[in-house]
C-alpha cells in the first residue's frame, strides 16, 4: 500500500485536474457553438474527453493505492496503466469525431464564423490554465511514479499546443478572411491527438505486458550486486517488471555451499534493502542457492578449500557454469 501522504498528494492533484477540465470544457463548448467554429468545438470535445480521463485517473490512483489482497496478491498498481490505455482510446475517439466534422467543411470551402474575439479569448485562457495544471500533474506524476497522472498531464499539455494552434488559425481567419483555415486547424488538432494517444498506449501496454525495467534502472540493481560480489559467487535469472508506480525484481543468488543459512539470509536482506533504497517503490525477491547441486542428502558439507571462489566445486552449480548477468 502506498504511503498515505503520497496517495493524498496524488488524489489532490487529480481533483484539481477534474475541476480545471470541467470549467474549460463548458467555456469552450459555449463559445464554440455560438461562433460555429470547428476548431473551438474540437477543443471543447478534446477537453470533454480530458474531463472523463481526469475522472478515470482519479479512480485509478485511488484504486492503485489499495493494499494487496487475495485476488490481487501483487497489489493494484496496474490499474493506473489500464487507466492510461483507456484515456488514450478516448482521445483517439475524439480525434475521429474532429475529422468527421472538419472534412465536410473543407470540401464545402469552410463556413461562416462569428465572434473571433471570444474564440481567441477562450484559447488564451485554455492554454494558460492547461499549462499550469499539466505542469503540476506531470511534476507530481513523476515524483510519485504515477502513469495515470503523467498521462493526464500529457493530455492537458497536448491541449496547450492545440489551443495555441487554434488561436493562430483564428488570427489567420481574422487577417485573411479564409474560413477554410478553421477546419484545417481542426484536422491538425486531430492529428496531434492521434499521436498522443498512440504514445500513451505504447508506453502503458509495455507495462501491462511485463516489459523489463529501463536499462538505467537495471544498471542500478547490478551496481548494488557488484558492491557485494565478494560475499557471493554469482547471480543469474535477473528479472524485472513494473506495475503502475511499483517495481518488481527477482533473481537467483549463488553462495558458497558452506555458508550458514542465517548468514545467507542476512546477505539477501542487505542487498534487498539497498536496491529498495536506490529505486522507489521496488519489491525484491532473492532465491539463494548453494554453489553446487546436492544429489546426496547426507552430503551437507563442502570439503573444497576453494569453495569461497567456486573454483573447486565438483558437481557444477558454480560461476563457470553460469555467466554473471
Amino acid at each position: 500500500m502506498e504511503n498515505v501522504n503520497v496517495l493524498d498528494k496524488k488524489l489532490k492533484v487529480a481533483r484539481l485536474s477534474i475541476l480545471s477540465n470541467t470549467c474549460l470544457t463548458t467555456g469552450k463548448l459555449v463559445v464554440g457553438l455560438s461562433m460555429g467554429s470547428v476548431g473551438v468545438i474540437s477543443e471543447a470535445v478534446h477537453s470533454g474527453l480530458d474531463l472523463i480521463a481526469s475522472f478515470i485517473a482519479f479512480m485509478a490512483v485511488r484504486q492503485s493505492g489499495k493494499p494487496a489482497d487475495e485476488n490481487h496478491p501483487y497489489g493494484h498498481g496496474k490499474f493506473e496503466n489500464l487507466a492510461s490505455i483507456v484515456e488514450a482510446i478516448l482521445i483517439l475517439a475524439a480525434a475521429v469525431g474532429i475529422f468527421l466534422q472538419a472534412v465536410p467543411r473543407i470540401l464545402h470551402g469552410g463556413s461562416e464564423i462569428e465572434s473571433l474575439g471570444w474564440g481567441a479569448a477562450v484559447m488564451v485562457i485554455s492554454a494558460a490554465a492547461n499549462f499550469i495544471i499539466s505542469r503540476k500533474l506531470m511534476q507530481v506524476g513523476k515524483e510519485t511514479d504515477s502513469p495515470a497522472l503523467v498521462a493526464d498531464g500529457w493530455h492537458l499539455r497536448t491541449d496547450v499546443y492545440t489551443s495555441l494552434g487554434v488561436l493562430v488559425g483564428l488570427g489567420a481567419i481574422y487577417l485573411t478572411g479564409y474560413t477554410i483555415l478553421d477546419p484545417i486547424i481542426g484536422i491538425a488538432v486531430g492529428i496531434l491527438i492521434v499521436k498522443a494517444s498512440f504514445d500513451l498506449i505504447r508506453e502503458s501496454m509495455g507495462v501491462m505486458l511485463d516489459v523489463s525495467l529501463p536499462s538505467e534502472e537495471e544498471e542500478v540493481i547490478k551496481r548494488v550486486l557488484l558492491k557485494h560480489s565478494n560475499q557471493f559467487l554469482e547471480y543469474h535469472g535477473l528479472r524485472t517488471r513494473k506495475s503502475g508506480p511499483y517495481r518488481y525484481v527477482d533473481l537467483h543468488l549463488v553462495v558458497p555451499r558452506h555458508l550458514p543459512v542465517g548468514a545467507a539470509h542476512i546477505l539477501c536482506d542487505l542487498i534487498e534493502q539497498e536496491i529498495e533504497e536506490a529505486l522507489p517503490g521496488v519489491q525484491v525477491l532473492i532465491h539463494c542457492e548453494p554453489c553446487e547441486a546436492i544429489e546426496d542428502p547426507q552430503e551437507i558439507t563442502c570439503t573444497s578449500s576453494s569453495c569461497n571462489t567456486g573454483a573447486g566445486c565438483p558437481k557444477g552449480r558454480c560461476p563457470k557454469d553460469h555467466k554473471t548477468e
